[in-house]
């Protein structure tokens, strides 16, 4: 039986970006990265109010569609609550549609949203495992979703079954190596990659990322000289440069660098791994001549809830 939940109630949750397949663990290797969206709600007693500030603020639904709403509601469902209504604002730093998880940070944001305001009942709130799991099951792949769930960087994996299972395990990471983004101002979507992305691949080709996809393991967290070998990739980064060559050219140039590097997502932001404190000055040059906002990033943090936090609409 589903039980509604009281007026006045309120919640926050603070959720990491993050990049994918970091060159070869296309779907399943992750790390969250130290920019982060808040997402503040309060129960009314009827309607839906959403408010976005910064990133998408104009772009994106002010109703049930919008991907924090769906995300909450289905939070509530799993404990076995519901709401008459909400007031949603979201403050959002995560840039849309750049390849750095913006959409697994809104469902994962959503629901540990949903469990701060779980956590004024008496129905047990979600955990790592469920969290992980219902927000893949929105995104259809578990990389980004787990590194906002777990922080840091995560190996994660999909096992077959209606629905299919997710599951993600942390890794530690080397505390040598340094994150540095390279965002650009061109906006590209994960569904408009993947359709060039082949039904097949050469045995060759799955033998190669295999190798590196298990050496980046190690790489990422004992042996950060192998990142350059490691974060090599055959499988997705190749076939998508043709969609975004700007990407292309300053990921190739930050390795021409000796600097390990893949496209964050299915991009067209770039992702430097690397032990040196700064990036040469020549490949930030022309990084910001070519539209690209090159910074430092910490690792993400996991994703924290918190009760009695009053919506500013």
């Amino acid at each position: 039986m589903t039980r509604t939940l009281p007026v006045g109630l309120t919640a926050s949750a603070t959720v990491a970006a993050s990049s994918a397949n970091l060159g070869p663990g296309f779907d399943s290797l992750g790390i969250a990265l130290g920019l982060y969206d808040e997402i503040i709600v309060e129960t009314t007693d009827s309607g839906l109010t959403v408010q976005v500030e910064g990133e998408g603020a104009g772009q994106v639904p002010l109703d049930a569609d919008h991907l924090v709403v769906k995300a909450i509601q289905r939070g509530l469902q799993a404990a076995g609550l519901s709401v008459g209504g909400l007031k949603v604002n979201c403050r959002n730093n995560i840039p849309h549609s750049r390849g750095l998880g913006s959409s697994a940070a809104a469902v994962v944001g959503g629901l540990a949203a949903a469990n701060g305001l779980v956590a004024q009942t008496d129905t047990d709130t979600l955990g790592d495992v469920e969290l992980v799991q219902l927000s893949s099951e929105f995104e259809g792949h578990p990389d980004n979703a787990a590194a906002a769930v777990l922080g840091g960087a995560v190996v994660s994996w999909t096992e077959s079954g209606e629905p299919p299972r997710y599951g993600a395990a942390a890794l530690r990471l080397h505390p040598g190596i340094r994150l540095f983004s390279a965002i650009p101002e061109v906006r590209s979507s994960t569904a408009e990659t993947r359709v060039l992305l082949p039904a097949q691949v050469s045995h060759q080709d799955a033998r190669f990322n295999l190798s590196r996809a298990a050496l980046l393991v190690v790489a990422l967290t004992e042996r950060p000289d192998l990142l350059m070998v490691a974060t090599e990739d055959v499988l997705h980064q190749p076939q998508r440069a043709p969609a975004m060559p700007a990407s292309a050219e300053y990921l190739q140039l930050l390795r021409s660098y000796g600097i390990a590097a893949a496209l964050s997502g299915a991009g067209p932001a770039v992702l430097a791994l690397t032990t040196e404190n700064d990036l040469p000055a020549e490949v930030v040059a022309f990084g910001a001549a070519n539209g690209f906002t090159v910074r430092h990033m910490d690792v993400g943090e996991p994703v924290r809830w918190n009760t009695g936090v009053p919506v500013r609409i």
